[in-house]
């Protein structure tokens, strides 16, 4: 692979995942899993690598890859996909076996839970797939703390009864031994009925119940029974990891998601088979700005399946329903003499399973964003258009993007972020805090270009020759932009044109962009600019533009949780200007303060355990006195 044809490392996701080499002709070479991507895919790119490869490495021309939530995920997609792809440097072992299945013989007088992959037999109850029966062994060995059904065999259990002792697994307490009568049949059953509920339910009384008798254990000073209590509770939440790619075998199903972007979207199609998943593809196509989520998905779904090769499944899973679903379900049935029926899931793996398919459209919609920004060309290609639909004189090589950012008038604060040869450039940003605009979008936008322009005006009547003989680096905020860009339309645009008028400096090009209709209002009125929606040129200018209220509204929050954080310790008595100050270090925000324990408050330097008892017994009778309320206690935003 050549160093062009290699993905950027800021590029690649640090998810778990897979990935797949493909050659000059678009064929899998190889299939990988990784628990971090990034750090996996960056170390075929290295020197001193295995023959084979290095082999392979020169022979792919691409590289691709897939988000999964778990390593346990990815090791099964990969498994998968080397059996459907077959790529030439994978190892291939022959392997027909079948996915284990967790099995309780139900219909038997004492059942029996074991891992099986036989067909399925009467009197039976059977729970997963598994990926993996290694792993599905040591989880049920786990659970049989908390659980303690039986497992043995039944000569095991026979020779049991004979002897009226229990097997090992009595002994060590991994079975209640219903064999020897420790347990009658009944409770036993009873047991067998939760170690079913847990895996095939919600684990969530069985884990809180846990919880309380540890709790109880431990107030009551049983430290060994808290502390078996613990282990349980360590070994049901490992338990719960669960596999998302490994669906039930009858599943036959599309799971479809998509992103929006500013003038894109991002959309990711997964292929599930027999319970497998045997495909899956992204694709990025144009924003239409005019239509909803459900229209969105309506055209989606003609755009897939008007492809004669793409298979018709008997479910297509989407997190909204598309509009027309009825016309849709026809028009399967008249083009391609197949049914499909749609849902929206709600619960189990295939929602999580759908949130995994999501994530790979944003994903896809991110790759191709930074694809195009890192691009040398669509960068020169991007400025250039500016220069001529803007009719400046030059190319603006140095761009800066104004925004401002506050609620109701309180923690307002303004932001400047800089583009330099059409790629960001963070370290000239600059973050304001509004002094006397308050409110007044249009006084704050001013405040900020005053405060800027006349630190430029100050530094450009340096002299900088004798600062560059003196060896000091020359300070970039002082560089001159060739074009400014405020968010928002004619009315911002004409505020900051007087400020640029009366600190003299007139002659840097004046935009404003307006988010509605992506409208470019210049300087100079007249009716606004409208640049083709696919344009290198536009899709700059919005980077610009989210980039600057991304960093506006990350301070904002920052300022406001900070003030929230300072009034509120106020109020508290026995806290001096010291104390608080220490607060404020250590805790960044209301949330983690109040979440604090008093053992954690009395670390911060300062605040003994007394102090740390009154902010605890503080915070807990303002909950009692207060009804419970919408609003974000940890940055003070209202959430409904």
């Amino acid at each position: 692979m050549k160093p062009e044809e290699r993905p950027r490392t800021s590029e690649i996701p640090e998810d778990p995942g897979v990935y797949r080499f493909r050659n000059a002709e678009g064929r899998v070479i190889y299939v990988g899993k990784a628990k971090n991507i990034r750090a996996r895919l960056t170390s075929y790119f290295q020197e001193n690598l295995h023959e084979r490869t290095t082999r392979m490495v020169h022979e792919a021309t691409s590289v691709d890859w897939t988000i999964v939530a778990t390593e346990v995920d990815a090791l099964q997609l990969e498994w998968t996909w080397i059996k459907s792809e077959n790529p030439k440097y994978n190892v291939r072992f022959k392997d027909d076996k079948s996915y284990p299945y967790l099995a309780i013989t139900t219909g038997e007088s004492i059942p029996r839970v074991m891992v099986a992959r036989a067909p399925k037999k009467k009197g039976v109850r059977y729970l997963g797939p598994f990926p993996n029966a290694g792993a599905l062994r040591q989880v049920i060995d786990q659970v049989l703390r908390t659980f303690p059904v039986r497992t043995c065999a039944p000569g095991v259990l026979r020779q049991a009864v004979a002897s009226g002792r229990p097997c090992l697994l009595g002994h060590i307490e991994k079975c209640s031994a219903p064999c020897v009568n420790l347990i009658s049949v009944e409770e036993h059953k009873k047991k067998v009925g939760e170690f079913i509920s847990f895996f095939s339910r919600d684990p969530a009384p069985y884990i809180r119940r846990v919880q309380k008798e540890m709790e109880s254990a431990s107030a009551a000073e049983q430290f060994e029974k808290a502390a078996k209590l613990r282990d349980d509770l360590i070994a049901l939440e490992s338990a719960l990891e669960t596999s998302t790619v490994v669906l039930p075998d009858d599943t036959d199903a599309d799971f479809i998601s998509l992103v929006e972007g500013e003038i894109e979207i991002g959309a990711s199609i997964f292929s599930v088979r027999n319970g497998r998943i045997r495909g899956q593809r992204s694709v990025v196509m144009e924003r239409d700005f005019d239509k909803s989520a459900g229209e969105l998905y309506r055209q989606l779904v003609q755009d897939i399946y008007s492809d004669l090769t793409q298979e018709i499944p008997r479910e297509i899973c989407l997190p909204e329903l598309p509009d027309g679903v009825r016309d849709l379900e026809e028009w399967f049935h008249l083009s391609r003499g197949e049914r499909a029926s749609f849902k929206v899931p709600q619960r189990g793996d295939k929602v999580a399973l759908l949130e995994i398919v999501n994530r790979n459209a944003a994903e896809a919609l991110l790759r191709h964003q930074l694809t195009r920004s890192s691009d040398i060309s669509k960068r020169a290609q991007a400025l250039s258009e500016l220069q001529d639909a803007l009719s400046l004189p030059n190319a603006p090589l140095r761009i800066e993007c104004y925004d401002i950012s506050h609620i109701q008038g309180t923690h307002a604060v303004g932001s400047m972020v800089v583009f330099e040869d059409g790629s960001p450039r963070k370290s000239e940003y600059r973050r304001f805090e509004i002094r006397e605009g308050g409110g007044d979008d249009l006084a704050s936008m001013s405040e900020v270009l005053t405060r800027r322009l006349r630190r430029l005006r100050d530094e450009e009547s340096v002299d900088r020759a004798e600062e560059i003989a003196a060896g000091l680096q020359a300070r970039r905020f002082s560089y001159r932009p060739q074009l400014i860009v405020v968010d928002g339309g004619r009315t911002q645009v004409e505020a900051a044109r007087k400020v640029l008028q009366s600190e003299g400096f007139a002659d840097i090009s004046l935009i404003g962009l307006a988010k509605r209709l992506e409208e470019i209002w210049p300087s100079e009125g007249g009716r606004p600019v409208i640049l083709p929606r696919k344009s290198e040129s536009l899709f700059l200018l919005q980077r610009l533009r989210d980039e600057s209220h991304r960093f506006a509204i990350t301070y904002h929050r920052s300022k406001r949780g900070r003030a929230m954080i300072e009034s509120v310790l106020d109020e508290i008595p026995g806290l001096g200007e010291g104390r608080r100050a220490a607060l404020l270090q250590h805790f960044t925000s209301m949330k983690s303060l109040r979440l604090a324990s008093e053992g954690e408050i009395s670390q911060v330097p300062g605040v003994g355990p007394a102090i740390a008892a009154r902010i605890v017994a503080w915070f807990a009778a303002e909950a009692a006195r207060e009804e419970p309320s919408a609003i974000d206690m940890g940055t003070g935003e209202i959430l409904t």
